[in-house]
């Protein structure tokens, strides 16, 4: 079967409502005014998936929407980045679901109604698709509940399909990190978690001590550290990036996925890891430049031009 799609991208949707530049977090019963605010398209998944289709790699998304104001925003968005949203399935039974972020300098808090993010499961992503695509990205496990519970089925499926994965597991909000990662990971080329959650998983408070757990049954691994850079172990291999500083960060809504979306797209390009580590690095600093995951990858030349002009790096 020719593979139509470089990238299939499996899990939630939803929109972003982003309150920038509070000059602290809302306390109970009192009130703090924002200088800002975005309604964008959110989501890991479809953050990764819109600046990977911007990047130049051919992409389809798989995931469930309603028919409202906010799955309408999603879909117009997803397709005005060349993203192909025909394995979207919708539902009556609930709403697109929506995060609301509070940004205060270059920390934020969340809040999100899963909505429709935790309908999906593997029976609404097509069979064909395995056949179709080279390559499998999820992101966000924990908010994909009912994609969650067959997880494993999943990656294993792809696989057996000859496709190249990677999994960015994502925050779970109940803390209970209740995925079997030891079998997982066995199935997952690249494993894209940041330092907090990889801790979390790992069960300890030192991402050294997480990283030589994970390392042991992941194949390629690479941890997140934010302004700290990147690591990468792979085997024996272990490379360390520099991050990209940007002295003017709008927020940092959707940088890792932005970065996650620059390391597979020279992935399943080929190109060797230290590569992709950098240019990783590279899309999650221009992301970084512009409120909400997306608004910084209008288009290539865009991305090109800031990371050009603010990292004095050619894309």
């Amino acid at each position: 079967m020719e593979r139509n799609f470089d990238v299939l991208v499996a899990g939630e949707l939803n929109v972003d409502l982003i309150l920038d530049r509070l000059q602290k977090f809302p306390e109970m019963g009192k009130e703090v005014i924002a200088q800002g605010m975005t309604l964008t398209l959110g989501s890991s998944s479809a953050i990764f998936a819109s600046n990977l289709s911007v990047l130049g790699s051919s992409v389809t998304f798989a995931g469930t929407l309603a028919r409202d104001s906010f799955g309408e925003l999603i879909l117009s968005s997803l397709r005005a980045r060349g993203v192909d949203t025909r394995n979207i399935v919708f539902t009556e039974t609930c709403g697109t679901g929506a995060s609301i972020a509070l940004n205060v300098g270059e920390d934020r808090a969340m809040v999100t109604f899963p909505g429709t993010m935790a309908l999906f499961s593997l029976g609404d992503i097509p069979q064909q698709l395995f056949g179709e695509c080279r390559h499998l990205h999820v992101s966000s496990i924990f908010l994909s509940t009912a994609l969650k519970k067959d997880v494993n089925a999943l990656f294993r499926r792809a696989k057996e399909s000859g496709m190249t994965t990677s999994l960015d597991p994502q925050w779970d909000p109940e803390e209970k990190w209740d995925v079997d990662f030891q079998s997982l990971l066995r199935d997952v080329d690249v494993f894209l978690p940041n330092e907090s959650e990889i801790c979390a998983i790992a069960q300890t408070d030192d991402a050294h001590d997480a990283a030589d757990q994970l390392r042991r049954y992941a194949n390629v691994l690479v941890v997140k550290h934010g302004r700290n850079g990147a690591s990468l172990w792979h085997g024996d291999l272990h490379i360390y990036q520099p991050a990209f500083l940007n002295d003017k960060v709008v927020d940092s809504i959707g940088a890792g996925d932005s970065f996650d979306a620059g390391f597979i797209h020279k992935y399943i390009q080929g190109k060797d890891l230290a590569e992709c580590l950098e240019f990783a690095a590279v899309t999650g600093a221009v992301n970084t430049t512009r409120a909400g995951g997306t608004t910084a990858f209008d288009s290539l030349e865009g991305v090109r031009s800031i990371a050009r002009s603010v990292f004095n790096f050619d894309l």
